[in-house]
């Protein structure tokens, strides 16, 4: 009888990660809609070309060595076969851990769950360098981040291995329950180092630092986009919880359902009513921002505030995604999307207000978990990103840039009937 449980609760489990990837994966949607709505008509192939080809990378990659790198394990995921689903192999597994303990479920499918993570993490740089970097360049640089770069730090922190042998984070009292820091500010970091080496789009600036507006070509697109994005958040912080197969983990999969859309609503309303009193006009891009804000903000402890303080902390993301913002034009860091602001700022903010519920955590904790993440990813990248500019560069002309990306880099334009 137990036996048949457990292969129920197993079956369950396996499901559920596998319908959150799904989710996950479909963030990858919500990035590319978002980031073609906010960038110009010239330049959306290109967009949607990069966007599609990095989720493929990160596939590929995370395959190859990053799953390997991240959790241990053999190259190419040989080590994963079709036989961890026997019964006699989980009922072992779970004999381990204790019936009705920690989770147990297939290892292809926690495979699946990760490697949908680490796309996410990379498609928050192709927005923060749009308009103006060369496809190949880009994509190179997603081979070596979703191959080393972010596994690296994922094995200090949800892999639990030493820092460079030097110290744990997690014996310090860090925890980001499903990715604040370990892939959103991750990502943001490895787009500011690009975005540093890039420099900004032409006519941005103006010649006395006077910042000046470049429109999204598709608004409705950005909406949709966010709107993706706000549904697949569900499967990235309730898959978090790794189990779902009995009361206590339903319990707290609700929990994490409730807590993630009430902080997207909370940065939504913050965003939106600072916007009005700065430009004294509802701004939709902000809207868009503040909700994402929010949804970043949740994402390093969405299990353990009630609703109201889920709301509250979504309030104070989209307050401080608006302003920083208008920090970044103020010093000229061109971020056509908004990336660095919502998932790099914000994301430090996710991490530094989980000891606020989780008393597991601890503030010092939380400050050198985000320290080791930003210096490790940042300069990292930093290095990366200055080889391929020596080597094959990562800016498209100035004259393709005027004509846009997507005739440059793809041959093809994403409007042509409004264009000629």
């Amino acid at each position: 009888m137990e036996s048949q449980i457990f292969e129920l609760q197993y079956a369950l489990d396996t499901f559920y990660f596998l319908i959150c990837g799904a989710l996950v994966m479909w963030m990858a949607a919500g990035f590319t809609m978002l980031e073609a709505g906010l960038v110009r008509s010239k330049n959306t192939v290109e967009i949607l070309t990069k966007n599609v080809a990095l989720f493929a990378t990160a596939s590929i990659m995370y395959m190859v060595c990053g799953y390997a790198i991240m959790y241990g394990g053999d190259l190419f995921l040989s080590g994963i076969a079709g036989g961890d689903t026997l019964v006699e192999d989980a009922l072992a597994a779970s004999a381990e851990n204790g019936f009705g303990g920690d989770s147990v479920y297939s290892a292809a499918s926690d495979f699946f769950f990760q490697v949908v993570f680490v796309a996410t993490c990379m498609s928050i740089v192709s927005g923060a360098v749009a308009e103006r970097m060369k496809l190949w360049s880009f994509l190179l640089f997603a081979v070596v981040m979703t191959g080393v770069i972010y596994p690296l730090e994922g094995s200090w922190t949800w892999g639990g291995n030493d820092v460079f042998g030097l110290f744990n984070l997690g014996d310090m009292g860090f925890s980001d329950f499903a990715g604040s820091g370990i892939v959103h500010m991750a990502g943001a970091a490895a787009a500011l180092a690009g975005v540093l080496l890039l420099g900004s789009r032409k006519g941005k600036y103006g010649p006395n630092g006077e910042i000046r507006a470049i429109p999204g070509a598709n608004l409705p697109l950005a909406a949709l986009g966010t709107l993706i994005l706000w549904m697949g958040w569900f499967g990235f912080n309730g898959g978090s919880v790794l189990k779902l197969g009995d009361i206590a983990s339903a319990n707290a999969v609700a929990m994490v359902f409730l807590n993630t859309n009430a902080a997207a609503a909370g940065g939504a309303v913050g965003a939106l009513i600072l916007a009005r009193i700065i430009f004294g006009k509802a701004d939709l891009t902000m809207l868009l921002n503040g909700a994402l804000a929010g949804l970043v903000a949740i994402t390093a402890e969405p299990s353990t505030p009630s609703a109201l303080q889920a709301t509250i902390f979504g309030v104070i993301a989209g307050i401080i995604v608006v302003l920083s913002i208008l920090a970044l034009d103020k010093i000229k860091i061109d971020d056509p999307v908004g990336a660095i602001s919502v998932h790099g700022v914000v994301g430090l903010f996710g991490l530094l207000i989980v000891p606020i519920t989780n008393p597991a955590s601890t503030f010092i904790g939380q400050i050198v978990g985000a320290a080791t993440i930003f210096a490790w990813v940042f300069i990292a990248s930093l290095v990366v990103w200055s080889i391929i500019k020596l080597v094959i560069g990562l800016r498209i002309s100035e004259e393709d840039e005027y004509e846009g990306a997507d005739i440059a880099e793809c041959g093809m334009e994403a409007y042509p009937e409004f264009i000629r």
